[in-house]
C-alpha cells in the first residue's frame, strides 16, 4: 500500500520587509507595457503610490508603501505579510473616488432607473408615500434587480470586483458564442460542452427579453390587491405583474442553468429564482397574501441560514479584512482593534469576534425572525430598521464581491413587506391559504440550504446560503512563469487583470503588486491559510510561480464571481485545457471545499491542470483558523486521503522566473541561495524519506 512521503514545507528566509516601510523609488522601473519603460509612481484613478503615513484620498489612492524591485524579489511569505498589514489599514487601497462609482451606480441606475421602471402606471417615482407598499412595485423591483444582476450591472461589478477594463462582465460573455460555460451536471443530455453556443446565446436574450416584458407591461387587475390597499391604506392597488413573462423567465433561467451554473448564479437564482415562482403561481393557485407571506418567507430563510452559516469558526475572520475595506467612515483605530495586536498579531480580536457573532449572527437570526413572527407593530418597526441598518452597513464596507444592490433591495423589503402587510393584519405564517401550499413554499426555500451545508460539494455555497460567513469553497491557482499567458487562448471579451491594469496605464511591477494584494487579502481568510500551506508543501518551485486568487481570475475567464470556487476550482481546468493545452506542471490549483455543518475538517484537492489530481485530504478548521496570514509557524498539516504515486512534481528551477523577479542586489541574491539552501535540504530530507520507505 502506497505510504504518502512527508515533505518538508519549502519555506524561504524572510526578509525585513515586514518591518520597514518603504516609499517608492523615484526612478523609472523597467515593466512589461508594451516595451515601455514607466514611472512607477504614475497617477492613476484606481492606484497611486503613497509615501509613509498617507492616507487614502479622493483621486488617490494608498498603494503598498514598498520598494518594488526588493518587495517582488522577496519570499512569498514576506510579500504576504506586508500586503496582509498594508490591508489591515487600507483595505485593497483604492482612491475614494472608485468607491464613489459605485454609490453613483446605486443611486442612480438602481435606485432611481429601478422605481421609475417599477412604479410606471402607478405614482411618479418621488411620490413615495403612495408606492412604497404597492405589491406590483415590490415584484417590478426584484424583477429589475435580477435584470440587473443577469447583466451584470449590480454584483460582482467593477474594480472591487477584478474587473478593471472593461468594467463589466456578464453580458459581455454571456451573449458571445466561444465563451466558458459550466454545466452543473453532466448527466442531464444535451448539456455537452465547456463553451457556449449560439443556442445559449439566443437562451441568454431570450430571458433578458422576458424580464423587460414583465417590467413593461400593465399590471393585472386583482380585486384582493385592490380591496386590500383601499380599506388598510386608503389607496389604489394597481395589481400584479402578468405572470406570463415571468413563467417564461422562469423557464430560460431553468433551461440556461441546466447549461451554465455560472449564469444560473450570477443572476442571483438562489434569492429570486423562489420569488419568481411564488409571483406567477401562488396569485392563482393561492391567493395574495399567500404571495407576500411567501415573499417574508423568503427573505427571512436568506437572513437566516446566512446567520446559521456564520456560527462556525470562518466568520469571525471576515469581520477584520471588511472593516480594514471600509473607505469612508471607519478610523484607523477601529481598523487596528480588529486584530489581536497589529501589526505583528492579524488575528481576529476579541472586539472582531463581538462584532462577528453579537452584532452579526444574533441579530441576523433574532431580528428577521422577530419580523416574521411579531405582530406587535413597534417590535416589528425595531426589528425592520435595525435590519435595514444591517444591510447598509454591509453596503459601506464595499465587500470585494460588492453586492450593493441585494442590500438596498433587501432593506426596502425589510419595511415593504413587514411593516407594509403587518402579520396581524393577516399576513402571519398561519394565514398561508393551504397548509399544502405552505409545505411546498418551505421545501423550495429550505431543501438547497439544507443539502448544502451537510453536502457542500454537491450544493454552492450561494443556494446553500452561507453568504458572507467565509465559509465557501477557494482555490488559487499557481502558474510556471509565463504559463498564464496561455489564458490568452480562451474565447472572452476581456484580457488577464495584470494586463487591464496596464492597459489603464498602471506600470507592470505596480499591477503585478495590486495582484498580490488580493492573494494577501485571501491569506486574511481561514481558507487562504490552508491553500498556501498547500502550496508550500508540495510545489518546491513556489517562489518562482504566479500565484492568482481564484475568485478575482475567475472574473476575467467567465465574466462572474461571488466567492464560490464551483466557478473556478478544478472544476473549471477542463475548460482551460480545452484551448490552453497547459503542460504538466504550469497550472497547479489548490482548492478546498466548503466545511460541512457537521464536521469540523474540509477537503482540499491539489489538481494539476494536464494530468488531474496530485493529492487531496483534510484539514482541521480549528487548527487553520488559529494561524497568522503569512504561516508563522510553518504551513497548517494536511492529512492525505489520496496521492497520487506516479505524480511527477515540478522542479525548482530559479532560471524560470516571474517576470517581476529581478535578482539585482545583494540583499535579493542572498535570498535567492537562501532558496537553493532550502530546496537542497527539503530535496535530500525527501529522498531520505523515500529510502527509508524501501
Amino acid at each position: 500500500m502506497y505510504r504518502p512521503v512527508h515533505r518538508r514545507p519549502v519555506i524561504l528566509a524572510e526578509t525585513c520587509l515586514h518591518a520597514t516601510r518603504f516609499e517608492p523609488a523615484a526612478s523609472k522601473v523597467t515593466g512589461n507595457y508594451k516595451g515601455e519603460d514607466r514611472p512607477l509612481n504614475a497617477n492613476t484613478a484606481l492606484l497611486s503610490t503613497c509615501t509613509k503615513g498617507d492616507d487614502m484620498g479622493f483621486k488617490e489612492g494608498n498603494f503598498p508603501p514598498v520598494d518594488p524591485a526588493a518587495f517582488l524579489n522577496s519570499p512569498l511569505r514576506t510579500r504576504m505579510r506586508t500586503l496582509a498589514q498594508h490591508w489591515g489599514e487600507y483595505g485593497f487601497g483604492t482612491a475614494r473616488n472608485i468607491n464613489v462609482i459605485y454609490i453613483f451606480k446605486i443611486v442612480v441606475l438602481y435606485a432611481l432607473a429601478g422605481v421609475a421602471v417599477a412604479t410606471i402606471g402607478v405614482s411618479a417615482f418621488w411620490e413615495v408615500s403612495i408606492w412604497w407598499n404597492d405589491p406590483i412595485v415590490y415584484q417590478r423591483l426584484v424583477v429589475w434587480t435580477v435584470l440587473l444582476e443577469a447583466m451584470n450591472l449590480a454584483g460582482s461589478w467593477g474594480p472591487l470586483a477584478g474587473k478593471f477594463k472593461p468594467m463589466m462582465g456578464g453580458f459581455l460573455f454571456y451573449s458571445k458564442v466561444g465563451t466558458i460555460r459550466m454545466r452543473p451536471f453532466a448527466w442531464v443530455p444535451g448539456t455537452a460542452g465547456h463553451y457556449r453556443t449560439g443556442f445559449d446565446v439566443a437562451l441568454y436574450f431570450g430571458f433578458l427579453a422576458s424580464l423587460v416584458a414583465a417590467l413593461v407591461m400593465p399590471g393585472v387587475p386583482n380585486a384582493e390587491v385592490t380591496a386590500w390597499m383601499s380599506e388598510t391604506w386608503g389607496k389604489s392597488g394597481h395589481g400584479l405583474v402578468n405572470a406570463l413573462p415571468l413563467a417564461v423567465a422562469l423557464a430560460f433561467w431553468l433551461l440556461l442553468g441546466l447549461r451554465d451554473k455560472i449564469f444560473f448564479l450570477a443572476a442571483r437564482a438562489e434569492q429570486y429564482l423562489p420569488l419568481f415562482l411564488f409571483f406567477a403561481v401562488l396569485p392563482t393557485l393561492g391567493t395574495f397574501a399567500d404571495m407576500i407571506i411567501a415573499g417574508k418567507l423568503a427573505i427571512v430563510t436568506s437572513w437566516v441560514g446566512a446567520a446559521i452559516g456564520k456560527l462556525g469558526r470562518h466568520f469571525t475572520l471576515v469581520i477584520p479584512p471588511m472593516i480594514s475595506n471600509t473607505p469612508f467612515w471607519a478610523p484607523k483605530a477601529l481598523k487596528r482593534a480588529m486584530y489581536r495586536s497589529f501589526p505583528n498579531d492579524m488575528r481576529p480580536s476579541k472586539a472582531a469576534s463581538l462584532t462577528a457573532h453579537v452584532l452579526g449572527t444574533i441579530v441576523e437570526i433574532v431580528a428577521p425572525l422577530t419580523l416574521l413572527f411579531s405582530t406587535n407593530s413597534m417590535m416589528t418597526w425595531g426589528a425592520a430598521i435595525l435590519m435595514v441598518g444591517f444591510c447598509f452597513f454591509i453596503i459601506s464596507t464595499f465587500p470585494l464581491a460588492v453586492p450593493l444592490e441585494w442590500n438596498v433591495l433587501f432593506g426596502y423589503l425589510a419595511i415593504a413587506l413587514f411593516i407594509g402587510f403587518p402579520a396581524q393584519q393577516g399576513f402571519a405564517v398561519g394565514d398561508f391559504s393551504s397548509p399544502l401550499l405552505l409545505v411546498a413554499v418551505l421545501v423550495t426555500l429550505l431543501f438547497f440550504p439544507i443539502l448544502g451545508n451537510l453536502r457542500p460539494d454537491k450544493v454552492s455555497f450561494l443556494p446553500s446560503l452561507r453568504q458572507y460567513s467565509g465559509n465557501w469553497a477557494t482555490a488559487l491557482f499557481s502558474f510556471t512563469p509565463g504559463a498564464e499567458a496561455k489564458l490568452n487562448a480562451i474565447t472572452r471579451p476581456t484580457t488577464n487583470q495584470v494586463d487591464q491594469l496596464q492597459a489603464m496605464g498602471i506600470p507592470y511591477v505596480a499591477a503585478e503588486i495590486t495582484l498580490q494584494q488580493t492573494i494577501a487579502w485571501r491569506s486574511t481568510q481561514s481558507q487562504g491559510k490552508g491553500l498556501f500551506s498547500m502550496l508550500y508543501r508540495y510545489l518546491p518551485d513556489v517562489e518562482s510561480r504566479t500565484i492568482r486568487e481564484g475568485e478575482f481570475l475567475c472574473n476575467s475567464l467567465t465574466g462572474f464571481n461571488f466567492g464560490d470556487a464551483h466557478m473556478h476550482g478544478y472544476q473549471i481546468l477542463p475548460a482551460l485545457q480545452e484551448k490552453c493545452h497547459f503542460e504538466p506542471g504550469e497550472l497547479i490549483v489548490a482548492f478546498v471545499e466548503s466545511q460541512p455543518i457537521h464536521k469540523g475538517t474540509q477537503e482540499w484537492k491539489l489538481v494539476d491542470a494536464a494530468t488531474g489530481v496530485l493529492a487531496e485530504g483534510t484539514w482541521n478548521v480549528s487548527e487553520m483558523v488559529e494561524q497568522q496570514p503569512w504561516l508563522e509557524n510553518g504551513p497548517i498539516a494536511l492529512p492525505e486521503t489520496y496521492h497520487r504515486p506516479d505524480a511527477e512534481w515540478p522542479a525548482f528551477n530559479l532560471d524560470r522566473k516571474p517576470e517581476f523577479w529581478q535578482a539585482t542586489d545583494t540583499a535579493v541574491a542572498r535570498v535567492v541561495g537562501q532558496a537553493e539552501d532550502a530546496v537542497a535540504e527539503a530535496s535530500a530530507e525527501t529522498a531520505t524519506h523515500a529510502a527509508d520507505e524501501r
